[in-house]
């Protein structure tokens, strides 16, 4: 039986609540019964959502002010959603990552993959960054704070509340320190590569966990060669490539606090000689190597989501079309380029049809010889599509 303290919410006769019993972790604004009642919950309310038949289908978070008004966080509506209930979740998360990581550098919770929609945790070592991207989360960032350190034994716990996910909830963007204390980067060894992370400053958490192994295969792709790392942030796939024996890398990316974190890793992984950073727009970039007649015998472009949105994804696809282009311009003959999409919106198909479009408009012939994802620590919840928003393909470029 259902807490009788908690609100219901009930879908509409046509909202497809056969997805949600069969895993489907969202109900939307138009898919439920809004009166006056459900309208005047406070986001992050938890309620029990019902099928148009007065069957209970679980508890869930609500938001009113959000597109997504229910996220489902537990089928047993006799459930208590509090501190011991996010301790079993934190931790069932945490036995996954430690039997797949040996280092403490990982996403320790990867949202509705890990049962805990829209919360978003990446662990550096003794410390970690919380995303409370849903208003429920947000409400209970402190109790998620308290799990985490009871989990894992850190010390130190961020609060990362900025990006487009929060302000499509409703909730304002705030960076700061909830427990212990963080002061500048902190040292992340990966692939063999050490990285440094701004946990306060730097794009999300600091760092991003879900390319580690396209940044492993790129490496082996690099080998002896001339690496070129476009959209590059801290030198994610250009420090690899250098620790995996890459001759030289160049990392091209727009922020110069992004591309000093990226020198400061360059020295901490022994490989600052054989180095270099250009501040400046990717497609300039891009465009100038190409005039000073620059050949690389691996090309890395790993852009920002050009579609965030459905209603962005025309415009993305042509933009995924002429990073190709431009890149495979600048890889010699029998090298090998890399092209990388976080955006959710674009899918497989349509993101690889867009590479594949702008390559062949570059005048090359291509070979693909692997599709990556993002690592295990990002799992993806099969009935969610945008839980697998990672995408990237690997080319050999013969002629």
């Amino acid at each position: 039986m259902s807490e009788p303290s908690l609100p219901v919410v009930r879908l509409r006769p046509k909202a497809n609540a056969r997805a949600i019993r069969h895993g489907f972790p969202w109900a939307y604004d138009n898919e439920v019964v809004t009166d006056r009642r459900t309208r005047a919950l406070a986001p992050g309310t938890i309620a029990v959502l019902e099928d148009a038949e007065r069957r209970p289908l679980g508890l869930v978070a609500v938001n009113p002010a959000s597109r997504i008004f229910c996220r489902m966080l537990e089928r047993d509506t006799a459930a208590e959603i509090g501190p011991a209930w996010l301790r079993a979740r934190i931790g069932a998360a945490l036995a996954l990552r430690e039997r797949l990581y040996e280092a403490p550098f990982y996403r320790l919770v990867h949202a509705e993959g890990d049962g805990l929609p829209g919360v978003v945790i990446d662990r550096f070592g003794d410390t970690a960054v919380i995303q409370p991207n849903a208003a429920w989360a947000d409400l209970r960032r402190d109790e998620i704070a308290a799990a985490v350190q009871e989990a894992c034994g850190v010390r130190n716990v961020v609060l990362g509340g900025h990006g487009r996910a929060r302000k499509a909830e409703g909730l304002a963007e705030e960076t700061r320190v909830l427990a212990g204390t963080v002061e500048g980067p902190v040292p992340v060894p990966m692939n063999g590569a050490t990285y440094m992370a701004d946990l306060l400053g730097g794009q999300k958490t600091g760092l991003f966990y879900d390319q580690r192994p396209n940044h492993a295969f790129a490496a082996r792709l690099a080998r002896g060669g001339r690496v070129l790392d476009v959209f590059s942030h801290v030198g994610g796939f250009s420090l690899a490539a250098l620790a995996g024996g890459a001759a030289s890398a160049l990392a091209v990316d727009g922020s110069a606090a992004a591309l000093d974190l990226a020198r400061q890793g360059a020295r901490a992984s022994g490989v600052e000689e054989r180095f270099e950073t250009r501040k400046a727009d990717a497609f300039a970039a891009l465009r100038d190597l190409a005039a000073e007649g620059a050949r690389f015998d691996l090309v890395i472009c790993d852009p920002p989501a050009f579609a965030p949105s459905r209603q962005a994804l025309e415009a993305g696809l042509r933009a995924y079309e002429r990073v190709a282009r431009l890149a495979a311009a600048l890889v010699r003959p029998g090298g090998y380029l890399g092209l990388c999409s976080c955006s959710h919106a674009a899918d497989l198909g349509r993101f690889r049809a867009a590479c594949n479009r702008g390559i062949g408009r570059a005048g090359r012939a291509a070979q693909l010889i692997h599709t990556g994802f993002a690592g295990p620590d990002h799992p993806q919840l099969p009935q969610l599509a945008e839980s697998g928003y990672l995408k990237a393909l690997f080319y050999r470029l013969p002629g």
